[in-house]
């Protein structure tokens, strides 16, 4: 069974609350944050990249698996919730067309979109 598991990002204080730990549904509930503006709740994948890293929406990553051409370079793009599950949404697909299923061993967190939306540019 797949481990629940939430972070939340602060808009105000722009940082992780409770940083290294886990957050319960419960928890959070009685914190008030599921209807709060000022926080972004976002729930763990149940993924890890290949380096061990939890994977959460809104993670910005790099995937080799979607690569059209083999030069080393990875596709960049984010974790959503789409079509009944988590998936990528590719930099520069606005229509969220080209969604990719996530490939743990070819993927590898690089960042998330609050702390390095610059991740996200248009790849060239």
């Amino acid at each position: 069974m797949r481990e629940i598991k939430f972070r939340v990002w602060d808009n105000e204080e722009n940082n992780f609350w409770g940083e290294g730990r886990s957050l319960s549904l419960v928890s959070l509930v009685s914190d008030s944050v599921v209807n709060d503006d000022s926080t972004v709740l976002e729930q763990y994948t149940g993924l890890k990249d290949k380096n061990g890293v939890e994977i959460y929406e809104n993670d910005i990553v790099e995937t080799t698996y979607y690569n059209d051409i083999d030069d080393g370079l990875g596709k960049i793009g984010t974790i959503t919730f789409e079509k009944g599950g988590y998936c990528i949404i590719f930099v520069g697909d606005t229509e969220k067309n080209n969604l990719g299923w996530i490939e743990p061993d070819e993927t590898i967190v690089i960042g998330n979109i609050h702390e390095n939306p610059e991740l996200l540019e248009k790849q060239s």
